[in-house]
């Protein structure tokens, strides 16, 4: 196994163990846990970066020398560093640590990914000719960031449906998550992250598709699922801002624009055949 693997191994058994301390931090208010978990995370976030980097220092000694954001492996690597980095600014931001639980643990669930899903290998191989380009890098990091900031928004709609159903049942919130406006709030922030990062992911691979293929725009499975995906989260901006629409409403159109980044991710790449399939690279 290459160092880097087991760097990232390591990596996801501490963000499980981050996903317990956050689970502990919301619901007993230990301030101690509180710190704990965000040392934790931060701690295991730079690990994290670290086997990145080592990453990139295996294809180089093989002579191959790329940004590890080529396949499927590196892909769910970057996805879950994505999701920590997103999340940290958020949790500094914002000084609310109720994210925690769900970036720290889909963060653990991508890296596990890895080793779950057949046909995921960490085996360092040649890249495709149309994979050798500088776009490579621009194109995958800000697409994932986005996917990242959809990551965290989704999470948050769940949490706001699971209060507004308690509210709803009881006439009463539950105590260790936030109100329903500060959800509100942090959903539709996410979702402006996520979304600005999209359009950018978008634009440079245009701008890659015309380098590699000779066109901008060729309506490859992989490039109308992202299309589909920015139409989504352009509806939900469109709502808020044109509409008016606020909280319960959102938090579906949320949910169902995170459905479509993980087949956009996922599906396109395993049912549909197109030109972004990880299986030559």
């Amino acid at each position: 196994m290459l160092l880097s693997s087991k760097i990232f191994s390591i990596c996801m058994f501490i963000y499980l163990f981050c996903t317990i301390l956050y689970l502990i931090t919301a619901l007993f208010k230990n301030k101690v846990i509180s710190l704990l978990s965000t040392s934790v995370l931060l701690i295991n976030f730079l690990l994290h970066t670290f086997g990145i980097f080592q990453r990139w220092l295996e294809t180089h000694r093989t002579g191959f020398s790329y940004i590890p954001l080529a396949n499927m492996f590196e892909s769910l690597i970057f996805f879950s560093w994505s999701i920590a980095l997103i999340y940290l600014i958020i949790e500094f931001v914002y000084k609310n640590k109720i994210i925690g639980i769900f970036a720290s643990f889909l963060s653990c669930f991508s890296i596990g990914l890895t080793s779950i899903v057949p046909g995921i290998s960490d085996e360092i191989l040649p890249l495709i000719p149309a994979l050798q380009s500088n776009w490579l890098t621009a194109h995958v990091t800000t697409c994932f960031l986005g996917y990242a900031g959809f990551a965290l928004s989704f999470s948050v709609s769940i949490i706001y449906l699971l209060q507004l159903r308690r509210i709803r049942r009881n006439r009463k919130e539950i105590s260790w998550l936030p109100n329903l406006e500060f959800l509100d709030q942090l959903n539709y922030k996410s979702v402006i992250i996520g979304f600005c990062f999209l359009t950018l992911g978008i634009i440079t691979g245009s701008a890659w598709a015309h380098y590699a293929w000779g066109s901008y725009w060729s309506w490859d499975p992989k490039e109308t699922w992202s299309l589909i995906t920015w139409l989504i989260y352009a509806a939900f901006l469109h709502m808020r801002f044109v509409r008016g629409w606020k909280g319960e409403k959102l938090s579906y159109i949320s949910i169902i624009g995170f459905i479509a980044v993980l087949f956009t991710f996922f599906g396109v790449n395993y049912l549909l055949v197109g030109l972004h399939s990880y299986a030559s690279s």
